[in-house]
């Protein structure tokens, strides 16, 4: 079996799912994983799709004449399994008046450490009594079976004092 990633953002509307999960589904492929949001007036789809490889040839074939249609961008990528790599996974959320910079800030504080970030989501709101933009961040990590889960905690605690975000840092347990 072949897998691809699959990338389509357009104009937010009704039927972009539909349309595209059924020619999915008509090439006989199957959706294994995606996320889907709306960012600005765009809708975004990010999918990995697994199947026969002439189907999937003709499904990339399908995004480049959405593509040329000029309502879409696309992006197709081939992949292959990801390994197995052994690493506990952990879940971070991090909160804070809204401000440039705050996702590359904790993202340099995990890389710097060689830790991969699995996924990674944010939203600015209104906070409730002032209406002040208050920027929430919630990502998955995964850490390394030989990094000491307490230290690195306490580290991310001590990071989030310096830059003034109020930080969580906890395994999920998988």
């Amino acid at each position: 079996m072949a897998r691809a990633v699959i990338s389509v953002i357009g104009q937010d509307r009704p039927g972009i799912v539909n349309a595209l999960s059924e020619r999915i589904s008509e090439l006989g492929l199957n959706i294994e994983d995606s996320r889907m949001t709306v960012l600005g007036g765009e809708f975004a789809v990010l999918m990995s799709v697994a199947g026969a490889e002439q189907p999937l040839g003709q499904l990339q074939d399908y995004l480049s004449q959405l593509a040329d249609s000029g309502d879409f961008a696309c992006l197709y990528r081939p992949t292959t399994d990801r390994p197995v790599t052994g690493s506990r996974t952990c879940h971070v959320q991090v909160a804070s008046l809204d401000h440039p910079g705050i996702v590359h800030r904790v993202a340099g504080f995990f890389s710097a450490r060689n830790i991969n970030i699995r996924e990674l989501e944010t939203q600015t709101s209104p906070a409730a009594h002032t209406g002040t933009p208050v920027f929430n961040l919630e990502l998955w990590i995964e850490v390394a079976p030989d990094v000491d889960l307490s230290g690195l905690q306490a580290d991310f605690v001590h990071f989030c004092e310096a830059e003034a975000l109020d930080g969580t840092m906890a395994p999920t347990g998988d």
